[in-house]
């Protein structure tokens, strides 16, 4: 069985942005690894030129995931993403190698898929800020990659509500905990460079590859690495995260089948726990990843609101 990590470089002798993309990071999203294939291909091939920089392709960044067809090999690689001197699983072994890659990269691409119906979206990261959670400064860069990609919505402060979900469970928000929030993207911001998470659709979803290829092409010419300029983009809704609900026991169900985007009600009844207890949505808003085979312990759904921000613009918001 071979669980080797297998990566493709591309080096154009003219100087430009590193781009690293990521295919398979969950073994059972293998539409990320359709179009990396897809255009690995057509650089090999000569019917795409790499006109500037540096281009990495991992089409299937957990092999072992990916051979069981399972969403993990041992455990969640988009989780305590960062190198670690004594790694007790594959996961961490995979991501000691993976991590050296990404630092000599200025941008991730990260493709994924979901579990639900619903329509691509884009995660990107915070706002420019100096404060102790996720400081950054490429924000603009980050902002206007995901409005390229042409999602019809853009996703933003995954790591803040996570960092609220251990504090509603009482467990420390200090930098170890912390870590186990990170991922590929926000292992990407700690380095220097800035990272966009694409999630291209419900994991069968035939067009998902094709919105993932797209969204390769969309990268290299916004990066002036092959293709021509983009066009303008049509501006996408954008979403602020604001809270996380875990599943706790099998007996935990969803009351519909939820899509990611569907707008909720305050107080509207969207579970019910395996006691009978009903979820509300606590807030008017949309849901976002509803996992209705979420394993207990682990989250169930999220939930969202319309966000003021604006992609394209910069502006610092120290933390007090």
């Amino acid at each position: 069985m071979d669980e080797s990590l297998r990566l493709h470089s591309f080096l154009s002798p003219r100087p430009g942005a590193r781009l690293v993309v990521l295919g398979g990071v969950h073994g059972d999203e293998t539409c990320g690894t359709v179009a990396i294939e897809r255009v690995r291909a057509e650089l090999e091939s000569g019917q795409r030129a790499l006109r500037r920089g540096e281009l990495t392709l991992v089409p299937v960044a957990n092999p072992l995931a990916r051979q069981r067809q399972h969403r993990e090999g041992e455990r969640n690689l988009n989780r305590s993403f960062r190198p670690d001197p004594q790694p007790e699983d594959y996961e961490a072994r995979i991501t000691n190698l993976l991590c050296p890659v990404l630092a000599r990269h200025d941008v991730l691409l990260d493709l994924h898929s979901f579990h639900t119906a619903g329509a691509p979206f884009s995660m990107i990261g915070p706002r420019d800020n100096d404060g102790p959670l996720e400081p950054f400064a490429r924000a603009r860069e980050e902002g206007r990659l995901a409005l390229h990609l042409g999602t019809p919505c853009v996703v933003e402060a995954w790591l803040d509500v996570y960092a609220a979900r251990l504090a509603r469970l009482g467990q420390s928000t200090d930098e170890r905990a912390m870590a186990f929030g990170w991922g590929t993207n926000e292992y990407m911001r700690s380095q220097g460079g800035y990272a966009v998470t694409l999630e291209c659709g419900q994991h069968r979803d035939p067009q998902a590859p094709e919105v993932a290829y797209r969204a390769i092409l969309a990268c290299l010419a916004l990066l002036d690495m092959a293709g021509a300029a983009p066009p303008a983009p049509r501006p996408p809704r954008l979403l602020r995260l604001v809270d996380v609900v875990d599943r706790h026991a099998d007996g935990d169900r969803l009351l519909r089948d939820w899509a990611s985007f569907d707008p909720v009600q305050r107080g509207q009844h969207i579970g019910v726990r395996a006691d009978g207890t009903v979820v509300e949505a606590p807030c008017e808003g949309v849901i976002v990843f509803p996992n209705p085979e979420a394993t207990p312990g682990s989250e169930w759904f999220y939930l969202a609101v319309d966000s003021e921000r604006c992609l394209d613009e910069p502006g610092l918001t120290p933390v007090p």
